[in-house]
C-alpha cells in the first residue's frame, strides 16, 4: 500500500475541523433552544404556575420548579433573573395600591414563615432601586419593621443564600418562589393611600397625604411610646396607672395642639389613612373594637374582611392614637378573655366559641362608651384650660374639631365612594357578654384622653 498523499491528509484534517465546528455550532443552537434566556425561563415558569387551574396546579408547580432548579450550574444566574422578574411584579403591585406591610400580612395569612422571609427579601431587592426622595417615609418605616435588608450582596448569591438560610435544596427553594408568585399575582387592587415608590411625594397642601410613621416622629409621641412600654412591663398596678394616665394626657394634648396649630397657621393639611391588621380568630369583634377606638379619635375605620385589615382615615396625630390604643386594648382583651376561660374550668362554657365571641363584642361595645366619654371629657378640659389662659383661640376649638371631623368624612367618601355599612354581629352567650363588659370596665384606656374616674 503506497503512501498517502500529504495533501489528502491536510484536506481530511481541514474537513474534520469544519465538521467539528459545524457540530459545535449546531449543539450551541440546540442548547440555546433548550435553555432560553434565564429571565424568559423564569417568566415562563411563573406564568405556568400563576395561570394554572386549581386541579392542575400541583403538576404545574412541580414542572415549573424543576425547570427553575436545573441545571445546577445556572442556579446562581437564575437568582439574578428571579430578582428582575419579581421586581417588575412588585412594582405593578405598588401601583395597584399595595404597601410592604400589606403584602407581608397577606403572605403571613396564606403561606408560611419561609414564604414571608422570601417576600421580605424580594421587597428589599426591589425597593433598593429607588432614591430616598422617591420613597414615602412610611414605606421606609414599614421596611424597618419587617427588617428588610439586602443581605446577599451580589445578586448571583441570592438563591444559594436563600437555600443555605432555609436549609433547602434547589427544587424546594424554587417551589417556595413559585408559590409566592402565585399569591402575589392573584392579589386584588387596593385603594391607593399614598404615592407609590418612584413618584413625587404629595405637596403639603394636597389631599390625602400619606401618614408618616418613621423614626423621626415628634418628640411627644416618642415620650408616649416610652410611657406605654414601661406601663405594660411593670408589675406594679399603681405605677402602671400613673404611667398610662400621663401618656393619656400627653396624647390628648398632642392631638388638640395639632388641630389648633393647623387652624392658626392656615395649613391645608388633610386627613391621611393607614391600614391595621385584623386577624382571625374572632376578627369581627376585633374590627368592632378598632372601629370604637377610631370613632373616639375622630377617625373612620372600614373593614376589608377578605384581606384581614381595616383602613383607618383620620388626621396623623389621631391615627397614631388609634394604633397605639387599639394595640393596647386588644392585648388586654385577649388576656382577660383567656383568664376568663381558665376561671371557667377548662371544658366549661367560657371555653366555647360563643362565649369568646360574645365576650369580645361586649368588650368592644363598652370600650366605645368609655372612649366616647373620655373624648368629651378631654375636649372640655382643654377648652377650660384655654379659657383660663385667656387664649384667643379658645372659642375656635370646637369649630376646629368639627371641621376636622367633616374633613375625615369627605376624605373617607373620596377614598371609598362605594363603601356600605356591614351587618351587625350579635352576642349569643350571656356570660360572655357580662364578663366582656366587666373586662372593658377594668381596661386601662392607654394613649387616649385624660384619666377617667370609673
Amino acid at each position: 500500500m503506497g503512501r498517502r498523499n500529504p495533501h489528502y491528509r491536510r484536506v481530511k484534517k481541514r474537513d474534520q475541523t469544519a465538521h467539528q465546528q459545524a457540530y459545535q455550532q449546531a449543539g450551541h443552537a440546540r442548547a440555546q433552544q433548550e435553555e432560553p434566556p434565564l429571565r424568559e425561563l423564569v417568566e415562563t415558569a411563573c406564568g405556568a404556575v400563576l395561570y394554572a387551574a386549581e386541579d392542575a396546579h400541583p403538576l404545574a408547580l412541580d414542572q415549573a420548579a424543576s425547570l427553575l432548579s436545573e441545571p445546577a450550574a445556572r442556579w446562581p444566574e437564575t437568582g439574578r433573573a428571579v430578582l428582575l422578574v419579581s421586581g417588575a411584579q412588585l412594582a405593578r403591585l405598588w401601583q395597584a395600591g399595595w404597601q410592604p406591610a400589606d403584602l407581608a400580612r397577606a403572605v403571613r395569612r396564606e403561606l408560611t414563615g419561609r414564604h414571608l422571609r422570601l417576600a421580605v427579601d424580594l421587597m428589599a431587592a426591589e425597593l433598593r432601586g429607588y432614591a430616598a426622595a422617591g420613597l414615602d417615609p412610611r414605606w421606609s418605616g414599614q421596611l424597618r419593621e419587617l427588617e428588610a435588608a439586602d443581605w446577599w450582596g451580589q445578586d448571583d448569591a441570592f438563591l444559594p443564600g436563600v437555600a443555605d438560610r432555609e436549609r433547602l435544596d434547589r427544587f424546594s427553594v424554587a417551589t417556595l418562589l413559585l408559590e409566592l408568585y402565585r399569591l402575589i399575582g392573584r392579589l386584588p387592587p387596593l385603594t391607593l393611600l399614598g404615592p407609590p415608590p418612584g413618584t413625587v411625594p404629595r405637596s403639603p397642601g394636597s389631599a390625602l397625604p400619606f401618614v408618616q410613621k418613621t423614626g423621626s416622629e415628634p418628640r411627644m409621641l416618642g415620650r408616649i411610646r416610652a410611657l406605654l412600654a414601661k406601663a405594660e412591663s411593670t408589675e406594679f398596678p399603681d405605677e402602671a396607672e400613673a404611667l398610662t394616665a400621663k401618656a393619656q394626657q400627653l396624647m390628648a394634648q398632642h392631638s388638640i395642639d395639632e388641630a389648633l396649630l393647623a387652624a392658626s397657621s392656615g395649613s391645608r393639611v388633610e386627613p391621611g389613612a393607614c391600614r391595621i391588621g385584623v386577624d382571625n380568630p374572632y376578627e369581627a369583634p376585633k374590627a368592632l373594637l378598632l372601629d370604637a377606638v377610631a370613632g373616639a379619635n375622630r377617625a373612620t375605620s372600614l373593614w376589608t374582611k377578605e384581606l384581614g385589615f381595616c383602613t383607618v382615615v383620620g388626621f396623623p396625630a389621631d391615627l397614631e392614637a388609634v394604633e397605639l390604643l387599639y394595640t393596647s386594648l386588644l392585648v388586654q382583651a385577649t388576656g382577660a378573655m383567656n383568664s376568663a376561660g381558665i376561671q371557667g374550668g377548662g371544658a366549661g362554657g367560657s371555653r366555647t366559641k360563643a362565649f369568646r365571641q360574645s365576650f369580645l363584642i361586649s368588650y368592644a361595645a363598652r370600650i366605645r362608651e368609655r372612649l366616647s366619654g373620655a373624648t368629651a371629657q378631654a375636649t372640655e378640659e382643654a377648652l377650660v384650660g384655654l379659657r383660663a389662659e385667656g387664649r384667643e383661640d379658645s372659642s375656635a376649638l370646637l369649630p376646629v374639631l368639627a371641621a376636622r371631623e367633616e374633613a375625615v368624612r369627605r376624605s373617607t367618601e373620596q377614598l371609598f365612594p362605594n363603601a356600605r355599612a356591614g351587618r351587625a354581629i350579635r352576642a349569643s352567650d350571656y356570660d360572655g357578654w357580662t364578663q366582656g363588659r366587666a373586662a372593658a370596665d377594668r381596661a386601662q384606656l392607654r394613649g387616649h384622653g385624660a384619666e377617667l374616674s370609673r
